[in-house]
């Protein structure tokens, strides 16, 4: 858990934010609790994202997947994906999470894809469906997140580097 892997991004984010100074791998992690709970993000665009998790490490008393965890999961890669739809300008704070746990998972890895529902000037709506190893949908999960513009004292939050 916690060690550095490559993300895909496409070239014109790349380009935007390397422009302004900002590490991308760090704007677009998984943040610290991400990184204890061992998500993997693996894909990255405003129209989709793609990030992992191990069951293992992430359960409840009975040995299943916690649902605190896949909300973790959830917010975190619809998330960057609201980040990713608003830019270098806005900053994508979660407003309202919903999560309908399916049934249970117990080992391997989880995995969730992030789609826009909506993606508007001062919100975004993301779908995240989490699955298991064997494609069974785990968790079905709403994000939408408020985009408020960048402040001055945000580039020290994000991995701006001067």
């Amino acid at each position: 858990m916690g060690e550095q892997h490559h993300v895909k991004f496409p070239q014109e984010v790349i380009d935007e934010y390397s422009a302004l100074g900002v590490d991308l791998a760090a704007m677009f992690s998984a943040g610290h609790l991400g990184t204890r709970m061992g998500v993997q993000i693996v894909e990255a665009s405003a129209d989709r994202v793609v990030g992992t998790m191990p069951v293992e490490g992430n359960t409840q008393p009975y040995g299943l997947l916690h649902g605190g965890a896949s909300a973790v999961l959830a917010e975190t890669l619809g998330s960057v994906g609201a980040m990713l739809h608003g830019g270098s300008s806005k900053i994508a704070v979660g407003v309202d999470l919903n999560c309908t746990h399916h049934r249970g998972a117990s080992s391997g890895l989880v995995t969730a894809v992030a789609t826009p529902l909506h993606r508007g000037r001062s919100t975004a709506t993301y779908e995240i469906v989490i699955s298991d190893e064997d494609g069974r949908r785990v968790c079905s999960a709403r994000l939408t997140c408020l985009l408020r513009d960048v402040r001055p004292s945000d580039a020290e939050q994000v991995g701006a580097t001067g």
